[in-house]
């Protein structure tokens, strides 16, 4: 039996009324310019993949026959747990759960590798029987980005590393994403919702070396990614879309830096160091501060379902500087009612 916390995620934490600081999906989206995009989208023809083959492929340099549409990442996590059925399977938490239930849904073997304080990634961890192993970068919920040259260097030849970079373009220029080079023993997912604003839409990629996504494609249904979604794909892979995402992602961290310090300000506040990503991990040092945030107008996601955090931690959104301030606010009043 799947433990049902794997199953719960974000949205369930967005409670009605409350400023949502529990999905990590960017505020304002999507664009005015990719809403006409999408709308324009021609419903009355099946889906035809050629052209957002061809855009994400060019985005990343890569051959069309090395990319795969899917319905989001989740969907990708589904097909690689079909794919590459009957393989040992390691999961890096706390992270994203859905690849593990996919996993254990499809009869795999998981292992768990529980990260501590600050939660980096030590590859002398991993177990060296894992045929197959899988990483977010930036991880969802710790916000920590792992150096490349780490996730490189946990392939084996008998084995797959699988990354989740569905927050990857929350960092400028992406210097730590392995979509654009050597994907030689590596499955790199790829998702438009978070930036863009499409959770609704459901469309994200997977980039691989081709007898991958051979193998991926084969356990596909026909038609996975919709026309919208693949009108989403051409739009955001265009050089003036990656460059506004960019753009973005630069005033992100300074949001970021300016939320992560005011919380750190607050007494039995930890912080997780170094977050890259659009949201902030936090133990709150106390149970229940969720639910007590809530009097204050605000919804966090809670972090007791990710394996390794206990009801203490919580995941904040990076808001604007406006609303960040007040959050902290928020948070500082439910601290000092425990003090």
């Amino acid at each position: 039996m799947i433990d049902e916390l794997l199953g719960h995620h974000g949205d369930r934490d967005a409670l009605p009324g409350l400023v949502d600081l529990a999905v990590n999906v960017r505020a304002g989206t999507p664009p005015a310019w990719l809403r006409e995009e999408i709308a324009a989208a021609d419903l009355a023809r099946y889906p035809d993949q050629a052209e957002a083959l061809r855009a994400v492929a060019r985005r990343h340099g890569r051959r069309t026959d090395e990319v795969l549409l899917t319905a989001g990442a989740a969907e990708a996590f589904v097909l690689i747990a079909r794919a590459f059925a009957g393989r040992s399977a390691l999961v890096v938490h706390p992270q994203f759960t859905e690849p593990e239930v996919a996993l254990r849904v499809a009869g795999h073997r998981v292992e768990r590798l529980l990260l501590e304080w600050p939660f980096v990634l030590d590859p002398r961890l991993v177990d060296p029987a894992a045929e197959l192993v899988v990483v977010g970068n930036p991880t969802n919920p710790t916000s920590v980005l792992h150096p490349a040259a780490v996730l490189r260097g946990l392939r084996r030849d008998d084995r797959l590393v699988v990354v989740d970079e569905a927050f990857a373009d929350c960092v400028p220029g992406e210097p730590e994403s392995l979509a654009d080079g050597d994907l030689a023993g590596l499955i790199v997912i790829r998702s438009l919702t978070k930036t863009w604003g499409l959770a609704g839409l459901r469309v994200g990629y997977v980039l691989a070396a081709a007898d991958v996504i051979d193998a991926l494609r084969s356990v596909q249904h026909a038609w996975p990614v919709s026309a919208p979604a693949l009108a989403a794909c051409v739009a955001v892979s265009r050089p003036a879309a990656v460059a506004e995402a960019d753009a973005w992602a630069r005033k992100l961290e300074t949001d970021r830096s300016g939320l992560a310090a005011e919380l750190a300000a607050l007494p039995g506040v930890r912080v997780v160091p170094g977050g890259r990503a659009s949201f902030l991990l936090l133990d709150t040092g106390r149970p229940g501060v969720r639910e007590r945030l809530h009097d204050h107008g605000f919804a966090v996601r809670r972090g007791e379902t990710f394996p390794g955090l206990s009801g203490d931690w919580v995941r904040v959104a990076v808001r604007d500087p406006a609303t960040n301030h007040r959050f902290t606010a928020a948070l500082a009043a439910v601290v000092s009612e425990e003090s």
